[in-house]
């Protein structure tokens, strides 16, 4: 398996996500850039350029017409994806840690940090409705009180929202009430990262806390824990097999050495139900931020602290591998 190396950002990568098809992957960095790729042979398609700080997250509806991003720049905004022209501008009084469209394509969600006296919220934009962008009110806010959410999703049918905060917690909002349905706190630490099944009936939450874990989706009710010895960064499920990929390895600011072999920043690979590790991946020279499985579960793509994105295609035998419990 040799990686396709991707080379265009100058920071460290904060999120990577393929598109549904999986033809194209998106990759934000702590640049100003937006990065789009062919995912199959890692040819740079364009770049969406207008942000001016920290771009910390990226997504794409459903049929790939427009691209959302959120970053510290204190705005989040709307791209069409073919032409790479920013369709709408949404400011906000901090920065935009997560965002993200519904499953129709038609309302976006992201969340912003709590920060210079200002309070960390969700807000909720109808795109049907013009004039919510263009007066800048949000149709919904929820509040969130106690710590700042860190990672948020939408759960499956676009009728909740589950968000992940930092002192560990899960919560799930109301799309229509923006009422909190349920909390739980499996984490002792912070969240940061949540990704949802293909079918969206689980999710898979990364943790500072040294796991990942595994949730039903409408019920949040915890089913797997998958243990490493450093802060687990991402964490993504395999659309066709029973595996989960983590991304992490130590704090950016503890990394003291160069080395790949005692940085401990492989990609593991962890069997979904019997929560035992069975393959490592080695290649980047800092911790891994951000990682995502291809739609089709033939390649896996992880964004690290060294700024490089890797798209590994698998060999024939990880199709082949019989796990023995």
């Amino acid at each position: 398996m040799k990686p396709i190396l991707l080379q265009g950002h100058e920071r460290s990568i904060t999120q990577i996500k393929y598109n549904r098809e999986g033809d194209l992957l998106f990759t934000v960095a702590k640049d100003p850039i937006v990065n789009v790729w062919y995912s199959v042979n890692g040819e740079r398609l364009g770049t969406y350029m207008g942000h001016t700080g920290a771009v910390w997250c990226v997504d794409a509806d459903w049929d790939t017409k427009h691209v959302l991003t959120g970053s510290a720049d204190n705005s989040c905004r709307l791209w069409d994806c073919e032409t790479g022209k920013q369709l709408a501008l949404v400011k906000t009084n901090s920065a935009v840690r997560t965002c993200g469209f519904d499953f129709g394509g038609n309302i976006i969600m992201f969340s912003t940090d709590k920060q210079m006296g200002y309070q960390c919220f969700v807000s909720f934009f109808d795109l049907r409705d013009p004039s919510q962008i263009d007066n800048n009110e949000a149709y919904m806010k929820i509040p969130c009180n106690d710590s700042k959410i860190t990672s948020a999703v939408w759960g499956p049918l676009g009728e909740c929202i589950i968000a992940g905060h930092e002192g560990g917690e899960l919560n799930q909002y109301s799309a229509k009430s923006g009422e909190v349905l349920v909390t739980i706190k499996e984490h002792s630490r912070q969240i940061n990262d949540i990704q949802l099944s293909r079918d969206m009936t689980m999710f898979v939450t990364a943790s500072k806390d040294n796991t990942a874990k595994l949730f039903d989706s409408t019920t949040l009710e915890h089913q797997k824990t998958f243990r490493t010895e450093r802060p687990v960064n991402s964490a993504a499920l395999s659309p066709n097999y029973d595996h989960v990929v983590l991304g992490g390895g130590q704090e950016a600011m503890d990394v003291t050495t160069t080395s790949t072999r005692i940085g401990k920043f492989e990609a593991r690979f962890f069997h979904l139900a019997f929560e035992e590790e069975f393959g490592r991946i080695k290649g980047h020279f800092g911790p891994i931020n951000s990682v995502a499985f291809h739609p089709d579960g033939k390649s896996y793509s992880s964004g690290g602290e060294d700024g490089y994105v890797r798209i590994h295609y698998f060999d024939p035998q990880y199709f082949e591998f019989e796990f023995e419990a």
